[in-house]
């Protein structure tokens, strides 16, 4: 299985490859048969697919632009609050509980929420699923735990898990 050439893992040596060259910023033929080599080694199914399956494209598109997205937003209504003279924060601290299979993707979730201006990530326990935030207005505590919980379901369809019971490897 290891030497299988199928069509998503030729585009992707062939896009690793022309990544490579254009990191080079030359089109010789050693950069060529360079990033290939490289391309090729690192889109071995062995290598690549440490979980369930590979990485699903337009899923993975669909979070990147979800999460550019919540940059975005956030840091023009944090600009607008810093702007206006009144202040109209109301600082809460929620928790969201993550179902077990999406557990394994805590740290990209961390990453994202932390990401966002005007949310944090507090704490974040793997063996309860638990994600503890701070927000700066109360009013959306259930539409962040809703988008926490929808990065969470999209994070799975992109890089999909075994369903493994992520808190007891991390115990182990």
């Amino acid at each position: 299985m290891i030497g299988s050439l199928g069509p998503r893992r030729i585009i992707a040596i062939v896009a690793l490859a022309a990544a490579w060259c254009a990191l080079w910023g030359d089109l010789s033929f050693a950069n060529i048969a360079g990033g290939l080599l490289v391309s090729s080694a690192l889109t071995v199914p062995a290598v690549t697919t440490p979980l369930r399956g590979s990485i699903d494209p337009v899923a993975m598109s669909r979070l990147v632009a979800l999460v550019v997205t919540d940059l975005a937003k956030s840091t023009v209504a944090v600009a607008r609050e810093i702007l206006t003279p009144t202040d109209y924060t109301d600082e809460v601290v929620v928790e969201v509980t993550l179902e077990p299979e999406l557990r394994c993707h805590m740290l990209l979730l961390v990453v994202a929420v932390t990401l966002t201006p005007g949310t944090a990530v507090i704490d974040a326990d793997i063996d309860t699923g638990v994600l503890t935030l701070h927000l700066l207005h109360a009013d959306q505590t259930d539409s962040t735990i809703a988008h926490v919980e929808r990065l969470a379901r999209i994070a799975e369809q992109a890089m999909p898990s075994t369903g493994r019971d992520v808190s007891r490897e991390a115990a182990a």
